[in-house]
């Protein structure tokens, strides 16, 4: 595919800001109260630690985020659960798995664009509801509790010499969940602020995870310009440093019968059986996989994906996830786009698992796109279908909070 012109764009600012966070005098062991991501453990799990009197998911899924929530974390402030720094800081997260380093960036308050080139990118396009309901959640708690994720590529060295001298001091806090010790140092010094500030001037930014609350806050800030959702709490990883991996989202269809799902696939691209079993998808190749049985699809029919491709980017021709959910699910299988009618999978273990007995549906395995293509098509403005890309890993949530308007 060949590599658009892509215009000269400002770098992304992140600025300092007084985070408020767990006492673990007062709230115990941080692994207690931080909130898994969604993608790491499914919304029913993460819903889970509501039970725990402090866990942060008592603010993250409240049903009602103006009364209840906002109350619950002014008590939480007013106790000491929750205390807000005294100087401005950036926060350097790490999350590691014994010596190795998993990734480390950069928390702060990212100023939302507001002239064109952007130079923050999103890359997925997002639903208008959902939108509407992470503006009322964080207008109702006047808070952001999760960062947006970001990667982006500063020109020049990896990373200013100051990220790795705050890794070598004695951490601001650190939290062990499963076996992945989370780690964050602050960062007041404002010399230090400027280095970090410096080499974010020339870099553009990419939406690894959080286009509903990028979209949100952007919703909120035409509605009160100038105001506070001016900006967001971001995490900002830098590629080129300590890379975040990108993965493949699955699709797992519970209604679908193999035999008749697989008769239909052939008509529209090319079906062979693996005796082998499931394996992962090579680049080009989407893997149907049922009741310990998988098949490859390569080639899809030409005219077959413009009809299912009309009104969409001519780019989405080479985007696994257009030609599973466009010819596919839509114009082969015609699967509804309703609740329960298609579950996305980040891990191809569990997807292969949930279809293994008879009735259970298929799963349709796809390939992981490069960030590099990724980055191309949204400097491009080409948006790619939802739930394309998995970044990670994710951050955990609760070590910076941004709260608004707090005592």
């Amino acid at each position: 595919m060949p590599t658009p012109a892509q215009p000269s764009v400002p770098g992304v600012r992140l600025r300092p800001f007084r985070a408020v966070r767990y006492n673990p005098a007062t709230a115990g062991d941080l692994a207690h109260v931080l909130c898994p991501p969604h993608d790491d453990v499914g919304p029913s799990r993460a819903r889970a630690p509501r039970h725990r009197r402090h866990h942060l998911a008592r603010l993250v899924y409240s049903s009602d985020p103006g009364t209840a929530a906002r109350q619950r974390l002014e008590r939480w402030m007013h106790r000491g659960i929750l205390v807000r720094d005294q100087r401005p800081a950036f926060y350097v997260y790490q999350q590691h798995l014994g010596a190795k380093i998993l990734f480390r960036g950069v928390i702060g308050e990212l100023d939302l664009p507001t002239a064109t080139p952007a130079a923050v990118l999103p890359h997925e396009d997002v639903q208008a509801h959902v939108v509407g309901q992470r503006a009322a959640h964080m207008q109702g708690l006047q808070a952001q509790l999760e960062p947006l994720l970001l990667t982006y590529r500063a020109p020049g060295a990896p990373g200013p010499a100051a990220m790795d001298d705050i890794t070598r001091r004695p951490p601001l806090a650190a939290a062990r969940i499963g076996l992945i010790t989370h780690t964050v140092w602050a960062c007041t010094d404002p010399r230090e602020q400027a280095a970090v500030s410096r080499h974010l001037a020339g870099a553009g930014a990419l939406i690894a995870d959080g286009h509903h609350r990028y979209a949100a806050c952007l919703r909120l800030n035409d509605r009160h310009p100038g105001g506070p959702w001016a900006r967001s709490l971001a995490l900002l990883v830098d590629q080129t440093a300590h890379p975040l991996q990108l993965k493949a989202i699955h699709r797992v269809v519970p209604g679908l019968e193999p035999d008749k799902a697989i008769a239909a696939a052939a008509e529209a691209m090319r079906v062979r059986p693996l005796p082998e079993g499931a394996r992962h998808p090579m680049p080009g190749e989407l893997l149907i996989t049922a009741e310990g049985r998988a098949w490859s699809l390569t080639a899809p029919d030409p005219r077959s994906l413009d009809a299912a491709l009309e009104g969409h980017p001519a780019e989405w021709r080479d985007v696994p996830t257009a030609v599973s959910d466009h010819l596919l699910m839509d114009l082969t299988w015609s699967v509804l786009d309703l609740p329960g009618g298609v579950h996305h999978v980040h891990d191809m273990r569990h997807a292969v698992a949930s279809t293994a007995t008879p009735g259970s549906g298929i799963a349709v395995l796809l390939p992981a796109v490069r960030e590099e293509s990724v980055r191309t098509l949204a400097a491009a403005g080409v948006l790619l279908p939802r739930k394309t890309t998995s970044f990670g890993p994710k951050p955990t949530a609760g070590l910076a909070l941004r709260v608004l308007d707090a005592p």
